[in-house]
């Protein structure tokens, strides 16, 4: 009789439960956040998403989302290691983001904006330069203000691979999408960090080899080769699968047209604002451009479930030496006597 062959079960991440997890430094380049329906809070530090949060603004849900860009022969590097990356915005006061990463091999430039009906980030990479080279994402969940007792996965949600996690009552997916709208991951993987994750794989191999297909529950990460050309759509729900929905839904649409419309809305605030309280016309440009950016950063701090409520700071002072859950992330009255007379 023939032996019966079967496909191996690929074995899920070693390394249980990784470091012990922590926050991004509070050295924030940009704060911001949408103006439609969409419950997102999002901060950039070294050139790459920070935390972002939701569904207030008090709830962070990941640690960070940055980029690796390698040849798959040795040759890799991390971009938030880069010098100097330039971080932009159409206009003064529009938290819509293009930062470009630049080495002697490559440019890697991202523009980041939220989705304006979904809870769901969006940013669109490019990379230019050595063709040899591919852009790779890595992901750190941090689902429900904590690093702890998060599990990760690769999946296969509605026709598209998505990387996922959950923990409690949150959960997280990015989908991927190439120039086509086709699905964008290549490799793609989950480890638990400082031990099985995307970074280790590189400092190891010079390579991604690991596409463990679960980890967790721990501290975890996810890992995905992207073309060099993709769109990224991070969306969070109260399960992955719903995470996923918002996150596959949000790649139909061009990320031009969500970059458009957030700059319309914050367009129109500022506007708004000035008609109301028109600044005097003596101003000089340089005061008009520190005044809109200073109105954008209190809104950015405002929640939206609790009208009035405003957060200290988009940000956990201590966070890159541990996990906590309180930072300046939270309603503190000193903070708030000195914003509201901002």
């Amino acid at each position: 009789m023939s032996p019966v062959v079967t496909d191996s079960v690929p074995p899920d991440a070693p390394g249980t439960p990784g470091i012990a997890p922590t926050w991004c430094s509070s050295a924030k380049q940009m704060v911001g956040c949408a103006l439609g329906d969409t419950r997102l809070w999002f901060t950039l530090g070294g050139g790459i998403v920070n935390e972002v949060y939701y569904p207030r603004i008090d709830i962070p849900q990941i640690r960070d989302l940055g980029f690796i860009v390698a040849d798959g022969r040795g040759f890799w590097v991390e971009v938030k290691r880069l010098a100097n990356p330039t971080v932009e915005s159409p206009e003064p006061g529009v938290p819509a983001l293009r930062i470009v990463h630049r080495h002697e091999r490559f440019t890697l430039i991202l523009r980041m904006a939220p989705d304006p009906r979904r809870d769901v980030l969006l940013i669109e990479v490019t990379l230019e330069g050595d063709e040899a080279l591919r852009p790779y994402a890595l992901l750190a969940p941090h689902l429900g203000g904590t690093g702890h007792g998060n599990r990760a996965a690769v999946a296969h949600y509605r026709g598209r691979r998505v990387l996922w996690a959950e923990q409690g009552p949150f959960g997280l997916a990015l989908a991927a999408a190439d120039v086509e709208q086709h699905d964008g991951w290549g490799r793609a993987g989950a480890g638990y960090v400082g031990t099985s994750d995307g970074w280790q794989d590189f400092s190891r191999h010079g390579s991604m080899r690991w596409e463990y297909p679960c980890a967790g529950p721990g501290n975890v990460a996810l890992t995905g080769e992207l073309p060099r050309r993709a769109v990224l759509a991070l969306g969070f729900a109260s399960s992955k699968q719903s995470a996923a929905t918002l996150a596959v839904s949000a790649l139909l649409q061009p990320f031009d047209s969500a970059w458009t419309h957030h700059l319309r809305c914050w367009r129109e605030w500022h506007a708004a604002w000035e008609r109301r309280s028109p600044l005097p016309e003596d101003l000089g440009e340089h005061l008009h451009r520190e005044f809109r950016i200073s109105a954008m950063v209190l809104r950015a701090h405002q929640d939206r479930a609790f009208p009035g409520a405003m957060v200290a700071s988009l940000s956990v002072p201590w966070g890159n030496t541990r996990d906590e859950r309180s930072g300046y992330h939270l309603v503190w009255p000193r903070d708030l006597v000195e914003s509201a007379g901002a």
